[in-house]
């Protein structure tokens, strides 16, 4: 069976975010940035940052814990986990699938760890699709995980300010086979790997040891090795990968109740990953939505591929996003990747 035409929903979703944060104006005094650009430029009221005494697979587990309570279910019936956790966690050479299964007490779970930056969520809900495609005994699963690369943040280096407001939070979801509710439909990912060196840690492993003076010279921290290089392939490629991926995830889709395909014009909300407000606003026209359509956390930073749950819990809240609602969630990491995926919240329309 294809991996398209199998029926996953979304179950539940759970969050966790640490009580560390910095604001605007911290930012702004670290940085040397006027704080109405901190503010309003790159879409920063304050942000969640990691705590030293919570590890990212231990907000991991609390989100999943937040999950699962929700949805009502034993930890004993999941399946598989997704981990989604960064590879800034507890121990290198890890894997932290295992250990978020075991934490939370799914100890009937195989577990593997994906990394696909600030698209994982998405990659890891195509994933999970396949998965259950693929085998019938799969059932349940879990995508979750932690994300701490806040501690990557140089704010005294403006060539990264367009990373300055990744934070430090969790998320987790539960997808079942046959859902009723929340059905994701299509998804689409696409790479560029001429990017694939542009932004790094640079004394992060085998090239560059994290030696003391390595991390003492700030070799420990994002850094934008080819400034203008990404730049400008960003300028030619970014918008129009976004749109290709709402577009093809639509089509992949396939019909609505009445037998007509999924189109830009069924979109009523807009789950983006966290960008500056410009990026935001341009993508919004693109797809002739309004920001009463979406949300943008400017309270609680980017928590990287946790934005698409964060975005859906926030949705809510806010009462953006409603039962019957068509939602288009996207998102882009470094390195290049860019994701789409098409859900029908609540019941099919």
């Amino acid at each position: 069976m294809s991996s398209e035409k199998t029926a996953m929903g979304i179950v539940s979703t759970g969050t966790w975010f640490p009580d560390t944060y910095i604001t605007a104006e911290e930012i702004a005094e670290q940085s040397g940035m006027p704080e109405w650009v901190v503010r309003e430029k790159l879409g920063i009221e304050r942000k969640f940052v990691a705590d030293p005494n919570v590890h990212p697979n231990e907000m991991a587990a609390r989100a999943a814990g937040k999950a699962i309570e929700k949805a009502g279910i034993d930890p004993m019936d999941i399946d598989v986990v997704l981990c989604t956790t960064e590879e800034w966690r507890e121990y290198l050479l890890w894997t932290t699938a295992i250990d978020l299964a075991y934490e939370i007490g799914a100890e009937n779970a195989w577990g593997v760890d994906i990394h696909n930056r600030c698209a994982t969520t998405i990659t890891a809900l195509k994933l999970a699709r396949s998965l259950m495609a693929d085998d019938p005994a799969i059932d349940t699963i879990l995508i979750g995980g932690g994300y701490s690369t806040s501690h990557f943040i140089d704010h005294t280096d403006v060539n990264t300010s367009f990373l300055f407001n990744i934070g430090a939070g969790a998320g987790a979801m539960i997808v079942k086979r046959d859902w009723s509710e929340n059905r994701v439909l299509g998804n689409h990912l696409i790479t560029d790997g001429s990017m694939s060196r542009h932004v790094i840690v640079p004394a992060s492993g085998t090239v560059q040891h994290p030696t003391d003076d390595a991390v003492a010279g700030g070799g420990f921290k994002f850094r934008l090795v080819e400034p203008e290089a990404m730049k400008t392939r960003l300028g030619e490629v970014s918008i129009s990968n976004w749109l290709k991926c709402v577009d093809v995830a639509l089509e992949k889709s396939g019909s609505k109740i009445d037998g007509t395909p999924y189109t830009r014009v069924d979109i009523d909300f807009f789950n983006m990953s966290l960008v500056k407000p410009s990026a935001h606003r341009e993508m919004l026209e693109h797809l002739g939505l309004t920001e009463e359509q979406s949300v943008y956390v400017s309270n609680i930073g980017h928590i990287g591929e946790q934005d698409a749950i964060i975005n859906i819990e926030s949705g809510i809240e806010q009462g953006r996003l409603k039962p019957g609602d068509t939602m288009a969630i996207i998102a882009a990491g470094i390195g290049y990747v860019w994701a789409g995926a098409i859900v029908q919240w609540g019941t099919p329309k």
